[in-house]
């Protein structure tokens, strides 16, 4: 039902020359087209499309059109028909395609997964994802491999095509160098044809000259002499004037050259000189605003898009009778996780409920609300585990450090730096170690972890809404170290890894694993008292100029075995702001949703974290949701800010109509509240104490851990202009890897056999669980490998 098009000259025939309409046929025809089969929606489930692979993008038409494309391929029934060459486009040309093409995706780092036989899937990390079946085994083979050669020759092109444009800005135009390089050429050609005249006639007067001495025949030689002379003075003022033009006019297009290049120079400065006052303008206007914020009476829509600002300082609270009253807007349908939600939308499926439903939350009885509120913190200082196993009693815990060496002072310019990265991918932005932090990634992902008594206290719970709502206290808390961490972690290579093992003093161990490179993703396992969590993180990210925007992609889970409960939750979009100019500062804003499965399917919880701005009555940095059981009842509501402390409180009562319900709650409790980190931290990158242990030196891990990273560790102990020599390093041998890769998978395509793609070292890709996706778990072998200290199967990536 697939077609592989030959590349190059190879359908022609071969006693004949390519015509020029021939060639422009062989460049358009695309690398694979075929009939596939498509998942829709559950309606429709799989429809039959017409699927076209060309220049790294894959693109997919109904079956109109791929009635007539299918020509030149296989018919329906499978048999192979005669294709007919053409001088030319075919009669499905450009302009029909576009008209009738339903949906494309870029393989550029596109993921190519294989469930089984005759299925697989592609997708771009999260807004497109396509569910494909082939008519066997053989046919999705071809696909896939034709798939990943035309991923890996697009990753090439975008390289290729950065480095164009990191030139692009320095040429000279075409064109008009072209002239001037003609024309001093031809003022250079007529001084050599001087030069040459100059040499024929002086040679020919010495001779002359020479001649004269003999004495015979005085005033015959007398006259030639002169009219050697003659012709050597008008050689020599040719030559002389040839001199004179050409430098005259390299003198006029040097000088004007010299002008247009100061001129260029000038508008460079005037426009950094305007972007940096356009921003300290901004700057000042913002510290104005906040200076004279509206009062209370102001008001302000939940769903208002506003600018963000400078933020307020750190903390605030939500005990009092304004913000434990709010208004709140939920969506109607419960939001169902397919499989092409899986990993994103798919092009083609229906668009998803809109509609939401406002309800009104009012704290019933706030009287005893600081008392209830000490109490909970209290408990919650007493959840800070501790060693109360038996079996672990006579353990003593291992003695960690508290801080890390200083961060030097050196300056640097960052406007310098990221001028010419605006609208580029993050992960695309060649930054030196100035502006990271001495972590990476994984261990970054590894400070989720930081109040993990949450996620204790909720293994305790015996009712589900009550698990749930310290759950997602427990969410909201991996934000609190961004208020004030703005410092780049360095981006893991492909295979590093980095455990965590903190079950002698916090109760829980933690393995996170580098899983992929194009897109970049980790993956994570972490084990607890009573709970477990695993995620698949990967993110896009984009740089606007002013501010740098992170949306995370992929899902996190926690499981309860002992009630059997599971939870799931996607993050929410992180901002940096003052890019440019003003103190950097990060704001967490979009709607989360968790919601239940196993045994807790149908609980959710709708969390909104509201932008900062000036213009809102609501505390800054505020969180607020509700936790709903299976019939759509609010049980619990979330209050409280992300980067000081959670409250949750249970609904005690109903009232109001069903598209408006009012619900009263009992008195709050803190579910979570923040430890505050050392006061001289900003010395150390704003570090708490856990972050200050990550990547203290451990023995026995991995070789392949963080802790082991050259040009990290380097950065910790304050070297830095080694530590960016060894990240330079450390990124081409990445590279050198892809390529011998890419090469191999080139070879086995053209000798017809299938490339086993990249293999992660500790997880694996199995079937996400309720859906047809693919997702990456856990193997279970790494502390069994720690343990033997076996690590034959680490590949050498420091």
């Amino acid at each position: 039902m697939s077609e592989v098009v030959p590349s190059g000259k190879a359908g022609l025939p071969a006693a004949n020359v390519a015509t020029a309409s021939g060639a422009v046929a062989a460049q358009t025809e695309p690398d694979m087209k075929g009939w596939l089969l498509k998942w829709t929606n559950y309606l429709k489930g799989y429809q039959k499309r017409w699927f076209v692979l060309s220049k790294g993008v894959l693109s997919y038409y109904r079956a109109e059109h791929g009635a007539g494309a299918n020509a030149g391929g296989r018919s329906a029934g499978g048999k192979l028909s005669i294709r007919r060459r053409r001088k030319g486009p075919r009669a499905e040309n450009q302009a029909e395609m576009t008209h009738t093409c339903r949906g494309t995706i870029s393989l550029h780092g596109a993921l190519i997964h294989t469930v089984d036989s005759c299925t697989f899937v592609i997708s771009n990390g999260g807004t497109q994802t396509f569910h494909i079946k082939a008519a066997n085994e053989v046919e999705r083979q071809s696909w896939v491999t034709a798939l990943e050669l035309a991923k890996a020759k697009a990753i090439r092109a975008m390289e290729s095509d950065e480095e164009e444009e990191d030139t692009a800005a320095n040429t000279i135009p075409s064109e008009e160098l072209n002239l001037v390089v003609r024309e001093l050429t031809f003022r250079l050609e007529n001084l050599k044809t001087c030069y040459d005249l100059i040499t024929k006639h002086g040679a020919t007067l010495q001779r002359a000259l020479s001649e004269l001495e003999s004495g015979d025949d005085l005033a015959n030689k007398t006259k030639i002499v002169s009219e050697r002379a003659t012709l050597f003075r008008i050689s020599s003022n040719a030559m002389i004037n040839a001199c004179s033009d050409y430098l005259q006019t390299a003198q006029t297009q040097g000088h004007k050259w010299s002008k247009m290049l100061q001129h260029e120079r000038d508008q460079k400065l005037h426009l950094e000189e305007m972007v940096e006052q356009l921003a300290r303008q901004h700057s000042h206007l913002e510290q104005a605003a906040h200076r004279h914020r509206p009062n209370a009476t102001a008001s302000a829509s939940d769903d208002e898009d506003n600018e963000f600002y400078d933020a307020q300082e750190e903390g605030g609270s939500v005990a009092s009778q304004e913000d434990s009253s709010f208004i709140l807007k939920i969506p109607v349908a419960h939001h169902r996780r397919n499989s092409n939600d899986a990993t994103g939308s798919s092009s083609e499926g229906e668009e998803g409920n809109s509609e939401t439903q406002q309800v009104l939350v009012v704290t019933d009885n706030l009287d005893n609300m600081d008392m209830t509120d000490r109490i909970s913190v209290n408990s919650s200082q007493a959840l800070t585990p501790t060693l109360s196993n038996n079996n672990q009693s006579t353990k003593v815990a291992r003695r960690r450090r508290t801080r890390v060496p200083d961060k030097p002072n050196y300056p640097l310019n960052l406007w310098s730096i990221i001028k010419n990265c605006i609208g580029k991918d993050l992960s695309k932005i060649p930054i030196p170690v100035n502006f990271n932090e001495p972590l990476s990634m994984l261990q970054r992902l590894t400070e989720d972890f930081e109040y993990s008594e949450i996620l204790d206290k909720a293994a305790q719970c015996k009712d589900t809404c009550e698990q749930l709502a310290y759950v997602t206290a427990f969410t909201i808390s991996s934000y609190s170290t961004t208020s004030n961490r703005t410092g780049k972690p360095f981006n893991p290579l492909l295979g590093e890894t980095y455990e965590c093992d903190r079950t002698d003093d916090l109760g829980w161990r933690c393995i996170n694993e580098q899983v992929s490179h194009h897109p970049p993703m980790a993956a994570q396992y972490c084990e607890g008292r009573g709970w477990r969590c695993w995620q698949e993180f990967t993110m896009t990210s984009k740089f606007r100029g002013k501010y740098i925007q992170i949306v995370p992609l992929g899902y996190a889970h926690v499981e309860f075995p002992a009630t059997g409960n599971k939870f799931t939750w996607r993050k929410v979009t992180t901002t940096v702001h003052n890019i440019i100019v003003g103190k950097l500062w990060v704001d967490n804003h979009g709607d989360m949703e968790i919601y239940g499965e196993k045994s807790a399917k149908g609980v959710k919880c709708h969390l909104k974290y509201l932008p900062y701005s000036y213009f809102t009555r609501d505390t800054q940095r505020r969180v607020k949701g509700v936790v709903m059981d299976n019939s759509n009842q609010v049980k619990w509501v979330i209050n409280g800010t992300w980067d000081s402390k959670i409250e949750i409180a249970p609904v005690t009562s109903t009232s109001g109509s069903a598209e408006n319900p009012v619900y009263k709650t009992g008195n709050y409790k803190t579910a979570w509240s923040r430890r505050l980190p050392p006061t001289d931290c900003d010395k150390y990158y704003n570090f708490t104490i856990l972050a200050c242990q990550l990547n203290e030196p451990e023995p026995n891990v991995a070789p392949t851990d963080s802790r082991l990273r050259p040009d990290q560790r380097l950065m910790e102990d304050g070297k830095w202009n080694e530590s960016n020599g060894e990240k330079l390093r450390l990124e081409e041998k990445q590279r050198a890897r892809r390529r011998e890769r890419e090469a191999e998978a080139e070879k086995a395509a053209a000798e017809g056999r299938p490339y086993p793609p990249y293999e992660p070292v500790w997880f694996s890709k199995q079937q996400d669980e309720g859906t047809d996706s693919l997702v990456h778990v856990f193997k279970g072998t790494y502390w069994d490998a720690k343990t033997k200290q076996d690590w034959s199967k680490c590949p050498d990536i420091f």
